[in-house]
């Protein structure tokens, strides 16, 4: 059974940080790509940062140079580090872990982030 379970999300004042981490359990989590993915209210889920297996990195632009995404794969662990928080950053945040040689993709249960003063 496959489970990706998020910590982490929130209440943080704009321009602080947050810390989101994702444990995956079932999955062979070395040849997966990781990513964290966000939806605000009304809105569509969107892609923020993804790691591949090899460790590239790519970040959507409203988030480069704020937010760093890291993996363990000792672990199998990924994490999100978000500095310089803004209030539109607020969304549930969402862990995925995709392998496309097998078509597998899954998702975590997803953790709140609210950025408001």
């Amino acid at each position: 059974q496959v489970q990706l379970v998020e910590s982490g999300g929130g209440l943080v004042q704009p321009g602080g940080s947050l810390r989101l981490s994702c444990a995956a359990s079932g999955i062979l989590f070395r040849l997966y790509s990781m990513g964290w993915y966000r939806q605000a209210p009304g809105k569509q889920r969107e892609l923020v940062a993804i790691i591949t297996s090899g460790g590239n990195t790519n970040y959507a632009d409203s988030v480069k140079g704020r937010f760093t995404i890291s993996r363990d794969n000792a672990k199998n662990t990924v994490a999100l580090q978000m500095n310089s928080l803004k209030p539109e950053d607020t969304a549930d945040y969402y862990c995925n872990a995709e392998r496309t040689s097998i078509s597998a993709r899954f998702w975590g249960q997803g953790t709140q982030v609210t950025v408001s003063s």
